[in-house]
């Protein structure tokens, strides 16, 4: 007896992202997988009495977007702290912490996230006095938008140990007041962990709770699968709701390299697990973020003669580890935003490409953000994947050009990325940028923000089309994790993830594409998300 479909979608317009069929207005699907893609008459011809029919009235279906570069633990975590994004001035960032204070009792961790100085009516790193006024008996913790950056109060750094004699970690900054070398109150990459290994984990329960909360999030934007890059304990609360049926998305999980070792010992690999939940490569930092001043540069900072970045890790220890990780079966993903972190990390993997290579190991550098003219080609030509955050360009414009200056005509540079041959897969940074794909879209395509739709692009030279960019969060995510044969594209044999938009994203103009809305997400054949 033949097998009769259990999901039809017809009467829409289904943009495949394959080359061979892009286009059509069925798709037939049996369990988790796609069973054919065509014309309407030969999907219902398929059709059987238990057979579940949706008419999509002619709106446009996608693959399911995947995020290539998300902190979903972070996020879900930051739900239920002080939320700054947004805050015009240092008082009014006061206001929001101040707030969260007064339903807490004395010695009780304070948690925020997202304030950016440079959005401040005075665009100055702020300092622990402020705090020290509204919190004297509370530890208070608060991310900088990038994460690179920790503010502080007095009560959080005397819990962490840090004092004017307390030397700075290796690859990380206390910064200190000139004169009396005391801490300021604000922590910089490395140095940040002083601080956070002291703020109490939440309980595992609330943990996997508070995930799922954001996984239904993640699902609203037409999210069905996320490159996470946190470690171990976002890994239980992920295996938790795996084991539970209550996943809503399919996971792969970079490996912090502090956990690194703890992986090879257990034998464990790039690609260990299923399609709901993957490990992938270990997480290794060469350098900081434009925004808190440390990304690794070639030349300094504008205006800052001295100020060439913080190397995260040493050129020396990246290629140790990158090594170590390539003989283990495990790949690597190495952060690197200035131009001499990315150029450091290209000369690291063509050292290690003996090892990495025979493997078959999909090498990644995230953010990319600045790029030498010379090192444009070495991506490609050494098969090393560009993780990369179109909403980066757009939120970063104006502190780009400030510290960079005309270094920008090669920051985010998509377009020569792909002219080179280079593989993009695209992601949020979420929390430090929204969840929203369709957002991330529209600046790649764009390179302007929504909310300033006359103001022109910013390098349009660099902008790519729509299909092009809707190919970096699909087929192209799906190539970043070694999965390009089963997702990112629709195709009979790959699994049933897709999105449904109430409108067609490659026919309208591109300044409306934040204005598409997700009518449907469907996950394995399952309706995840209906509007």
């Amino acid at each position: 007896m033949p097998l009769h479909p259990t999901l039809l979608l017809i009467n829409g317009h289904i943009h495949t992202m394959e080359r061979h069929q892009p286009e059509a207005p069925a798709v037939a699907v049996l369990g988790d997988t796609i069973l054919a893609v065509g014309e309407d008459e030969d999907v219902l011809d398929l059709a059987g009495p238990r057979t579940e029919v949706i008419d999509l009235a002619g709106r446009a279906v996608y693959p399911g977007f995947i995020d290539s570069h998300i902190h979903l633990a972070s996020y879900a975590q930051g739900l239920s702290q002080v939320r700054l994004q947004g805050a015009r001035s240092l008082e009014e960032a006061l206001h929001l912490v101040e707030t969260k204070i007064e339903g807490l009792g004395p010695g009780q961790w304070v948690l925020g996230h997202g304030w950016d100085h440079n959005e401040w009516l005075v665009p100055a790193f702020p300092t622990k006095e402020p705090l020290d006024r509204i919190a004297p008996n509370n530890p208070v913790a608060l991310r900088r938008k990038d994460g690179h950056s920790l503010w502080v109060n007095s009560e959080a750094l005397r819990l962490a140990g840090i004092h004017r004699d307390t030397p700075d970690p290796p690859g990380g900054c206390i910064d200190r007041d000139p004169e009396t070398q005391e801490p300021t109150g604000l922590v910089r990459e490395n140095a940040i962990e002083l601080v956070a290994q002291k703020i109490p984990a939440p309980a595992a329960e609330l943990e996997a709770a508070a995930l799922e909360e954001a996984i239904a999030h993640a699902q609203q934007y037409g999210l069905t699968g996320i490159h996470d890059c946190e470690g171990s304990r976002a890994v239980r609360a992920f295996g938790e709701l795996e084991s539970s049926g209550r996943l809503g998305l399919r996971v792969y999980m970079l490996i912090p390299v502090e956990e690194l070792g703890d992986a090879i010992r257990l034998g464990l690999a790039t690609g260990f697990g299923n399609t709901n939940l993957r490990l992938g490569p270990v997480k290794i930092f060469a350098d900081g973020s434009l925004g808190s001043q440390t990304a690794l540069m070639l030349e300094p900072f504008q205006g800052q003669a001295t100020n060439f970045g913080v190397a995260a890790t040493s050129r020396g220890e990246i290629c140790d580890l990158v090594r170590q990780a390539g003989e283990a079966g495990i790949a690597a993903a190495v952060h690197a935003i200035g131009d001499r972190a990315v150029r450091q990390v290209l000369d690291v993997y063509e050292a290690t490409q003996d090892i990495w290579r025979p493997r078959r190991l999909r090498q990644r550098i995230e953010h990319v953000q600045l790029l030498h003219p010379a090192d444009v080609p070495r991506l490609a030509r050494l098969g090393v994947i560009a993780s990369m955050q179109p909403l980066h360009a757009t939120s970063d414009r104006d502190v780009a050009d400030r510290l960079w200056g005309e270094r920008c005509c090669y920051a985010y540079a998509w377009r020569s990325l792909l002219d080179a041959g280079t593989a993009l897969a695209f992601g949020s940074d979420c929390p430090v940028e929204t969840l929203d794909p369709l957002r991330g879209i529209h600046a790649a395509v764009t390179r302007k923000r929504v909310e300033e739709p006359d103001v022109g692009s910013w390098y349009p030279q660099e902008r790519i089309s729509v299909p092009q960019a809707v190919h970096a969060y699909t087929l192209g995510a799906a190539y970043a994790s070694g999965e390009d044969s089963v997702k990112g594209s629709l195709a009979s044999g790959k699994l049933a993830d897709m999105v449904v938009l109430d409108r067609d994203i490659f026919q309208i103009p591109p300044d409306e594409i934040p204005q598409a809305k997700v009518e449907m997400t469907v996950l394995g054949g399952q309706v995840v998300f209906q509007r």
